[in-house]
């Protein structure tokens, strides 16, 4: 964590799986996270989608994972730029939500993903978890488009643009 950066962001690994299961297990993140596959070495080898473990000084704390839009022509997302980035996230102690983190983390990975040359990053959460959207608004998102229908539920379509790309 340099000194600029509240967060330290590391790829999870295989040692990182039980501490997922435990977060994914929690009511708090499986009230939108009803999808629990485990996590596996295979899903970790995929080049489309970045897993991330969250910590402060004090610990790990969340998980958030990027994704390429562009992966599948059927994916809601796949009409943004190219290059464009999806996130997704949660924080998995639940003594640490409703403090700020969210925001905070999100809009510094979403400032490392921009730096990396994304020109867009959007995230779909669902439109009853206003807890999510308070979060992503905080960290600058905006949201484009009615709340739709997709493979993964029903979502609200967020994006934030590059300053790097005005």
């Amino acid at each position: 964590m340099s000194a600029t950066d509240r967060y330290a962001f590391r790829r999870v690994t295989p040692a990182d799986f039980g501490l997922l299961a435990e977060w994914l297990s929690r009511p708090h993140v499986r009230a939108w996270w009803d999808n629990v596959e485990p996590y596996t070495e295979q899903k970790l080898a995929d080049p489309q989608v970045r897993r991330w473990i969250v910590s402060t000084a004090e610990g790990a704390f969340a998980y958030i994972q990027d994704y390429t839009v562009h992966g599948s022509e059927d994916h809601h997302f796949y009409g943004l730029p190219a290059g464009a980035r999806g996130i997704d996230q949660y924080i998995g102690d639940p003594v640490l939500t409703g403090k700020g983190h969210g925001p905070a983390f999100i809009s510094q990975h979403v400032k490392m993903l921009f730096e990396e040359g994304a020109p867009v990053v959007a995230t779909d959460p669902h439109p009853e978890n206003i807890r999510a959207i308070t979060a992503y608004k905080k960290a600058g998102f905006r949201a484009f488009g009615p709340p739709q229908e997709t493979r993964w539920g029903l979502i609200r379509p967020m994006k934030i643009s590059s300053p790097y790309f005005a």
